[in-house]
Formats: C-alpha cells, sequence, structure tokens
C-alpha cells in the first residue's frame, strides 16, 4: 500500500508539471486610445474598476493565472469576456451595439452575473455597490 501510495503521488507530481507546458493565451493586445471606452468619467472609472480584468485588452493577469489548470480556466473566461464585450474596442461598435451593450451591462449587474462570483472571490471589491449601480442605471436611460 505504501509502495502504491508513494508512486501515485509521483505521477500526480509529474503530470501536474507536465499540465504547466500547455501553452495559454495571456496577451493584452495594444490599446488604441481613440477606441477605448468613451463613455461617462464616472462609468468609465466602474467599468475599469470591476470589468476591464475581462472585458478589455487591459487584464491583469494574478499569479495564478500562470499555473495550470486554473490558468485554461480564467485564460478562457478573458478570452469570453472579450468576446461578449471589449471596452478597449468600444470605438468600433456601432451606435446599435453600444446600446445593447450599456444594456446588458445594465442586465448582468441586476441579476448579480457581473462580475462573476468566481471572480469576487480573489477581487471582493469587484461587487458593484448601490450607488455604482445608480451611474449604470443613469447611463442606460441617457442621463449621462
Amino acid at each position: 500500500m505504501k509502495k502504491f501510495l508513494k508512486i501515485t503521488v509521483i505521477l500526480l507530481g509529474l503530470a501536474f508539471i507536465g499540465i504547466q507546458l500547455k501553452p495559454v493565451d495571456r496577451t493584452n493586445p495594444p490599446v488604441d486610445a481613440d477606441l477605448d471606452f468613451d463613455g461617462p468619467e464616472e462609468v468609465r472609472a466602474i467599468l475599469q474598476a470591476k470589468c476591464y480584468d475581462c472585458h478589455s485588452n487591459q487584464s491583469d493577469w494574478p499569479w495564478y493565472s500562470y499555473v495550470a489548470p486554473i490558468s485554461w480556466w480564467i485564460a478562457h473566461h478573458v478570452e469570453e469576456g472579450r468576446r461578449e464585450v471589449n471596452y478597449s474596442e468600444w470605438g468600433k461598435y456601432s451606435e446599435r451595439r453600444k446600446e445593447e451593450k450599456i444594456e446588458e451591462t445594465y442586465d448582468e449587474i441586476l441579476d448579480d452575473l457581473m462580475p462573476i462570483k468566481s471572480y469576487r472571490i480573489t477581487h471582493p471589491d469587484s461587487k458593484v455597490t448601490e450607488e455604482e449601480f445608480i451611474i449604470i442605471e443613469k447611463w442606460l436611460d441617457g442621463e449621462l
């Protein structure tokens, strides 16, 4: 039994080391200031603090994003987030798409879907406050 446990631990260790070799894209494409989010400053501040890690080309890659299999999961979330809405490319969006993304942002926050719960565990300050939500609501209503 002792020999089996030792071999199992060694094999698991080798597997863990081996999976570190799978490349993960953690790049941040260049940000063109002319395309970056051009909304009201108070909204920009909220989005940068709460959303930009997954929804911009300015992601912060913490140390644990370099450890597989967590790295795969985080990279996938960032890729998915950028595909859904990328505030670093806001200037490329049509006015209609911008309006849709404003509404989606509002709905996702209202339904407590964004930021995702797993992100909030490691970033407890990322939850949108009541005051910030009111600002986003005014943005949606065109009052900002």
